[in-house]
């Protein structure tokens, strides 16, 4: 049986367990700075821990890095990582660049139960949650992988923005989710600034409320349709959380000043695309401080819907725009190697070369 994971473990689970075995609570700061600040994957490069220290932390934990199975590049800088855990299932991270801007992308699950028809990732089902310590080991892999290409590969040389939008619904996986913010945010931890993460959910309202009551990231929400109907049959999650029930708890959420909800509309040719549709999105988001990202729909194998053309994106958005709504239209990043918007399934790394 494998041993439990030190990445799993909060601050006052570090300290406890430094006490337990006769250390100064001090060891555990010690600790933490190893691991998530220089990254080691061996309690051994931990030099200014005595030695009877290391040797007990060798027989009680293990740091759970995930294998890089593959690495998938694009023609546009993405790089998507397919990673394998321990008990071998896989999951996919995606580093995206942007000028001065480095993203990365994490997942929260491995699949997802949420059923969306526009996402591929929804094809797989819920194979199981990622521990707190699974989600923040993707930044900690991903911060490896940008080290060591920063002399060949263009771009910046660190990473400056997350997101939680990968693999799987963060705020059903709320322990997880919150508990990786906990350690990626914290001064002990990461030290990722709370300003640069963004959260994304289909609309679990009560998680929703808890996100905000107990982190300080920022809240995307997957709208796709203002209209119940329309909504609904893209995402079953409006069968629990009708549309007007979600858009009225947007508009209760205590938002921090100069923070405003962003709304995720993935743009499907002929279904939510009309300029009626503009309109009533525009009308559905009086009184929400926000932003609407329109994203062209990123086909996937076996899509049932088509893409948005350009003329009508940028129709859409100038309707948007004229109601005095702030919409931007978010570019495409890594289409070709399906690691865009929707269109992560972690394929087997086989499978992976074998398809390029």
């Amino acid at each position: 049986m494998a041993l439990p994971d030190i990445l799993d473990l909060s601050r006052p689970d570090l300290e406890a367990w430094c006490s337990a075995h006769g250390a100064p609570s001090y060891r555990a700061a010690q600790i933490a700075t190893w691991l998530y600040r220089h990254g080691v994957r061996d309690f051994a490069a931990m030099k200014n821990l005595p030695a009877e220290l290391r040797d007990a932390l060798v027989g009680a934990f293990r740091i759970g890095w995930p294998e890089v199975a593959h690495v998938s590049r694009s023609t546009d800088g993405t790089r998507k990582m397919l990673l394998r855990l321990d008990d071998g299932a896989t999951i996919e991270s995606v580093l995206i660049p942007d000028v001065e801007r480095l993203t990365l992308c994490v997942s929260t699950q491995v699949g997802c139960a949420m059923g969306c028809g526009f996402c591929a990732t929804a094809t797989l089902g819920l194979g199981r949650h990622l521990r707190r310590g699974e989600i923040v080991a993707q930044l900690l892999a991903a911060r490896a992988l940008v080290t060591a290409e920063a002399e060949t590969h263009d771009g910046p040389e660190r990473i400056t923005n997350m997101v939680f939008m990968g693999m799987g619904e963060p705020l059903h996986n709320y322990t997880g989710t919150v508990g990786a913010i906990d350690t990626l945010t914290s001064s002990w931890g990461v030290e990722f600034s709370h300003r640069r993460i963004t959260v994304s959910t289909v609309g679990l309202l009560p998680e929703m409320h808890r996100l905000l009551a107990d982190t300080q990231v920022n809240l995307a929400v997957s709208l796709t349709a203002a209209d119940q109907d329309v909504r609904r049959g893209l995402m079953p999650i409006s069968k629990k959380y009708p549309v007007e029930q979600l858009l009225a708890t947007c508009r209760e959420l205590p938002l921090p000043r100069r923070k405003r909800i962003t709304f995720e509309y993935v743009m499907l040719a002929g279904v939510n695309d009309a300029p009626a549709q503009a309109r009533t999105l525009a009308q559905s988001l009086v009184g929400i401080r926000c932003k609407v990202n329109l994203i062209p729909f990123n086909p996937f194998p076996g899509a049932a819907y088509g893409r948005s053309d350009d003329v009508t994106v940028a129709r859409f958005q100038d309707m948007l725009r004229n109601a005095g709504v702030h919409a931007t239209v978010r570019e495409s990043r890594g289409p070709d190697i399906a690691a865009a918007c929707g269109q992560l399934v972690a394929e087997d790394a086989q499978a992976a070369e074998s398809s390029r």
